[in-house]
C-alpha cells in the first residue's frame, strides 16, 4: 500500500529550508524583476533547483525523489515564493505532474519519466482546463478514441503552464460515451501521458498575462495525437479522480506560494514604514499603520495555520483532506493578495513603481485566486461539505 512519509525532524527540516532559502536568495530574488519584465522562463535556474531535489519534493525516493511530506513541501514552496512567486508556483505545478506519475503511473512510466523530471532538466505540464469549460472540468470535450494500437487524442486545452516548454503533458480526455449514463461526466474521463514530440501536438500563441510572466502559458492543441495503450495513467475512466486528487496537492502548493509572496511584501512594508517619515514622525508611529500591520500579520498567520492543517490532513489521508485543502487554498490566496495589496498601499506611490517589486507580487498573487479551482469553487466544496455533515469538521 502506498503511504506518505512522516514529516521531517526539526533539524532536518531546518537544514533543508536553509538550503532552499539560500537558493532563493542567490537564484530567484536577484532576477525576479528581469524575468517578469522580459517574460523569461528560467530553464537553467530550474535545473539548479533540480539539483536540490525540488523537481520531485513528494516523489518516492526509489526513483530519486526527495520523498518529503506535504507539510514539508508547503514550507519549501513558501520559502521559494519569497524570492519569485511565479517561478515557485511553476515548480509547484511541475511537482503536481511528477506526483501524478509517481502515484498513479506504472513502474515503466515511473522509470521512463520521473528521473528526467526530478532533475528539472525536463519539465511537465498538467492539461485539464479547456476553452469554454473552465470550472466545470467534468464537461471537458477532449476525446481519446481507442484503436488497435492505443488511443487517438483530439481537443484543445487552455491556460496550460509550461506549454511549449514541457517534455510531457498529463492530458485528461474523454474515453466514455457522453450519451451512456455509465460513462458520462467524470466517469468517462481518463488520463494520458503525451510526450512533447508526439505528431499532432501543437501549441497556441504565448499568452501575455497580468502576472506569472516568468512561466509560459499557451493552449495545447491535440489534433489526432496517437499514443500507445501504455500511455494511459491509472485505469480507464479514472482520470477525473486522478485530476482532482492531484489538485488537492496543487491547491496546497499555490496556497503556500501565496504565503511566501505575501510574507515578502509584509517584510518590505515593515521596513518601509520604519524608515519613512511624514508630518514629523515615522509612519510606524501612526496608530493606523500599526493596526494595518497587525491585521496583515494576523491574516498571514491564520492562513499559514490552515495550510499546515490541510497538509497534515493530506499526509494522513483524512476523509476531509480535499475539503481542508479547498479551505486553505481559498483563505490563503485571498489573504495573500490582500496583504500584498496592503503592502503596496503602505508604500504609497513607490509601491506602484516596478523597481520596488510590490506591484509584481500583487500581480502574481492575483491569479492564485483563480487557478487550481477558482475560490468560488473552493466555497462550493467547503459549503457542500458543511451541509452534508451538518457542521464544520474538526
Amino acid at each position: 500500500m502506498l503511504t506518505d512519509p512522516p514529516a521531517l525532524e526539526d533539524d532536518e527540516r531546518a537544514a533543508i529550508l536553509a538550503a532552499v532559502r539560500e537558493f532563493t536568495a542567490a537564484e530567484l530574488a536577484p532576477h525576479a524583476l528581469e524575468r517578469d519584465a522580459h517574460e523569461i522562463f528560467p530553464r537553467e535556474t530550474l535545473q539548479r533547483a533540480g539539483e536540490l531535489g525540488l523537481g520531485g519534493i513528494c516523489v518516492r525516493d526509489d526513483v530519486g525523489g526527495a520523498g518529503l511530506a506535504r507539510t514539508d513541501a508547503a514550507a519549501i514552496y513558501e520559502a521559494l515564493a519569497e524570492g519569485d512567486t511565479a517561478v515557485a508556483a511553476y515548480i509547484s505545478i511541475h511537482n503536481m505532474v511528477a506526483g501524478i506519475i509517481d502515484v498513479y503511473g506504472t513502474e515503466a512510466q515511473r522509470a521512463a519519466w520521473l528521473p528526467r523530471l526530478l532533475s528539472l532538466e525536463e519539465v511537465g505540464a498538467y492539461c485539464l482546463t479547456e476553452p469554454g469549460v473552465g470550472s466545470d472540468a467534468a464537461a471537458l470535450a477532449t476525446t481519446a478514441v481507442a484503436d488497435a494500437d492505443g488511443y487517438v487524442l483530439s481537443g484543445v486545452k487552455q491556460f496550460i503552464s509550461g506549454a511549449g516548454e514541457a517534455a510531457v503533458y498529463v492530458v485528461m480526455a474523454r474515453t466514455g460515451d457522453p450519451a451512456d449514463p455509465a460513462t458520462a461526466g467524470p466517469r468517462g474521463i481518463s488520463a494520458f501521458l503525451v510526450p512533447a514530440d508526439a505528431p499532432g501536438l501543437s501549441f497556441g500563441a504565448l499568452e501575455h498575462k497580468m502576472g506569472w510572466r516568468a512561466q509560459p502559458t499557451r493552449q495545447v492543441v491535440l489534433d489526432g495525437v496517437r499514443v500507445p495503450a501504455s500511455a494511459l495513467i491509472g485505469e480507464l475512466g479514472e482520470g477525473f479522480r486522478i485530476a482532482m486528487a492531484a489538485l488537492d496537492g496543487g491547491r496546497l502548493g499555490i496556497a503556500a506560494c501565496s504565503l511566501g509572496g505575501a510574507q515578502w511584501a509584509l517584510d518590505r512594508a515593515v521596513r518601509y514604514v520604519q524608515e519613512r517619515h511624514a508630518f514629523g514622525e515615522a509612519l510606524a508611529e501612526k496608530q493606523s499603520i500599526v493596526f494595518t500591520l497587525a491585521d496583515m500579520a494576523t491574516e498571514l498567520q491564520a492562513a499559514r495555520g490552515l495550510v499546515e492543517r490541510a497538509a497534515h490532513a493530506l499526509d494522513a489521508r483524512a476523509d476531509d483532506a480535499a475539503v481542508q485543502c479547498a479551505m486553505a487554498k481559498r483563505y490563503a490566496t485571498d489573504a495573500g493578495f490582500r496583504v500584498a495589496n496592503d503592502a503596496l498601499q503602505l508604500h504609497g506611490g513607490y509601491g506602484y513603481l516596478s523597481e520596488y517589486g510590490l506591484e509584481k507580487v500583487v500581480r502574481d498573487l492575483r491569479v492564485h485566486q483563480i487557478l487550481e479551482g477558482t475560490n468560488e469553487i473552493m466555497r462550493v466544496i467547503v459549503g457542500r461539505d458543511v451541509l452534508r455533515r451538518g457542521r464544520v469538521a474538526r
